[in-house]
């Protein structure tokens, strides 16, 4: 049984490095969300070859590395599938620990590979509402953002929180058009029918 929490990001980048892969973790649950959003269906395997195509040349994963992405897909899956309207990014650890340069890059590589995910599920963008074009122009301005040295670290590192908050809004409103509904009763705990 798979675990359906994301992967320590620490330990994913050492599992991809190891196997060298050209993936980093933020890039491949970007890719991930990306697909999912896009339309890929969740209840299939199809995301692996795509994966693989996109990372590996067509070549398939090492084992332990395509655990740990089983586990970054499923517990997206289950996030994605929630009526909670959450999501998490799977970034380097918390601010306060992390550089904030190593974060907002990481960030950065997240959405660009958001983005490529829609392309890859074939999301059906000119068919979209405003607000969902809307959402990808503000990914894709999102994606080009950095940060400036010499500017008030603390004051980037706020302004870098605000725009991952909007970041998430947005990917959640594509998912909300674009993505695959569970089926009645996936994803929610089956309770027995009583007759």
């Amino acid at each position: 049984m798979t675990s359906n929490t994301l992967p320590d990001y620490a330990t994913l980048s050492d599992t991809l490095n190891s196997s060298s892969l050209s993936v980093n973790p933020a890039e491949l649950h970007g890719l991930l969300v990306g697909m999912l959003s896009g339309g890929l269906n969740p209840t299939d395997d199809t995301w692996k070859s795509l994966l693989f195509d996109y990372t590996n040349e067509g070549m398939g994963w090492p084992i332990n590395a395509l655990e740990q992405a089983q586990r970054v897909f499923d517990a997206t899956k289950k996030e994605l599938m929630s009526s909670s309207f959450e999501l998490s990014l799977l970034l380097p650890a918390e601010l306060s620990k992390a550089s904030l340069l190593e974060v907002a890059d990481s960030f950065s590589d997240w959405v660009n590979h958001f983005i490529s995910g829609l392309g890859l599920a074939d999301a059906k963008l000119r068919k979209a509402s405003q607000e969902v074009k809307e959402s990808l122009s503000d990914l894709e301005e999102i994606a080009r953002l950095g940060i400036d040295e010499e500017d008030d670290l603390e004051e980037q590192a706020q302004l870098l929180e605000q725009v991952m908050d909007h970041a998430k809004i947005c990917v959640l409103t594509i998912h909300a058009e674009l993505g695959k509904k569970p089926a009645q009763g996936e994803g929610q705990d089956k309770k027995p029918t009583i007759h």
